[in-house]
């Protein structure tokens, strides 16, 4: 990664230093990086700067997260839509965390746009909306939003070492940083193996947290997976894996949010397949998955076809319809147009 501005990490700290009330907020169906990062932040505001400060969830975390998150200071604002609005407009500094823009935080984009005071960016995407923000540490050339997070706070004055930090912040930023390197298996740099192993030797639990991680599912998910392998995974002659989950599969095993995470890595361990495309049907659109090989661009599929984005081996968007297809009916035989097309073109 690039070395942090020491101007940019001035103005963070002076923006700290006179916060009152601070809004940290993440992107919609927050991840595991979103989770860790925000959660990260959170706790080191309150309690290694007392700060009083609130993580600000658009929408309810999965389940198999909610371990990552403290007891008190999360609202989430799909449940609490005014408590959240009202949060935000009483804060004199904002944190966004993991998103490359306001609109990623859908049902908050409004209240974070109307908002006044300072506002920073902390982010690993592309394209980062730095017209929006006041101060913006934006690297794509690192592992989540949890590592650059790491970096920015070792760099504020007082702290300079893993230890200097809480247990607490600590392992938020190890969950994000093991959920967007899928168990270090993508993403991963040399300052990611570092911190990682600054992380342990100040402490955190590494196996305790993988069995929280991926050792704690509901049984369905299993099941669940096996199916969608088995009836809903078809592979194009281009080499792409297509999978396409209704509200009828979902409903047949229960599944509920985040039960699905990973799912569209599971293609890229066939040798033929060179991209892998999963949707799973919300309220009128699919949200669409994508992780590829390399020299494939999963951020360029996302980008021209799915109104999406991310990086250029994963990333994600949305399929609409009627606006891009007539009904949930006509996603796999879209997919297989569109992966067609882009494969005999990338």
């Amino acid at each position: 990664m690039q070395a942090l501005v020491p101007a940019d990490i001035q103005r963070l700290e002076t923006f700290l230093a006179s916060a009152k009330r601070v809004s940290v907020v993440v992107h919609t169906h927050p991840d595991g990086d979103a989770v860790g990062s925000g959660a990260a932040m959170l706790s080191y505001l309150r309690q290694c700067r007392g700060t009083d400060a609130r993580l600000l969830l658009p929408e309810a975390a999965p389940a198999s997260l909610d371990f990552a998150l403290p007891a008190e200071g999360v609202i989430v604002a799909a449940r609490e839509p005014e408590t959240a609005s009202a949060w935000i407009a009483g804060s004199d500094l904002l944190v966004c965390l993991d998103m490359n823009g306001f609109s990623r935080a859908e049902a908050l984009a409004a209240p974070l746009q109307a908002f006044k005071g300072r506002k920073v960016l902390i982010d690993h995407h592309l394209n980062p909306e730095r017209a929006s923000f006041d101060l913006v540490f934006s690297e794509t050339e690192i592992s989540s939003a949890c590592e650059l997070l790491y970096r920015v706070l070792l760099a504020l004055p007082g702290v300079g070492t893993a230890d200097r930090l809480p247990l607490s912040v600590l392992t938020s930023l190890m969950t994000g940083m093991t959920t967007d390197t899928n168990n270090f298996a993508n993403s991963v740099f040399p300052s990611t193996l570092q911190m990682a192993s600054e992380l342990l030797a100040a402490g955190v639990d590494r196996d305790a947290l993988l069995d929280r991680l991926y050792n704690s599912y509901r049984e369905n998910r299993f099941r669940a997976m096996g199916a969608c392998l088995q009836e809903r995974m078809h592979i194009t002659p281009e080499g792409a894996a297509c999978i396409v989950l209704d509200r009828a599969f979902l409903a047949r095993f229960d599944l509920q949010e985040g039960e699905t995470e990973g799912f569209v890595n599971l293609p890229l361990g066939i040798d033929r397949v060179r991209i892998s495309l999963l949707l799973r049907e919300d309220d009128g659109h699919f949200r669409v998955s994508i992780r590829s090989k390399e020299g494939v661009s999963a951020n360029r599929l996302a980008s021209e076809v799915f109104h999406g984005g991310g990086h250029e081996r994963a990333a994600g968007g949305k399929l609409y319809f009627p606006q891009d297809i007539a009904g949930p009916a006509q996603a796999e035989e879209y997919l297989r147009d569109v992966t067609a097309r882009f494969m005999r073109k990338k």
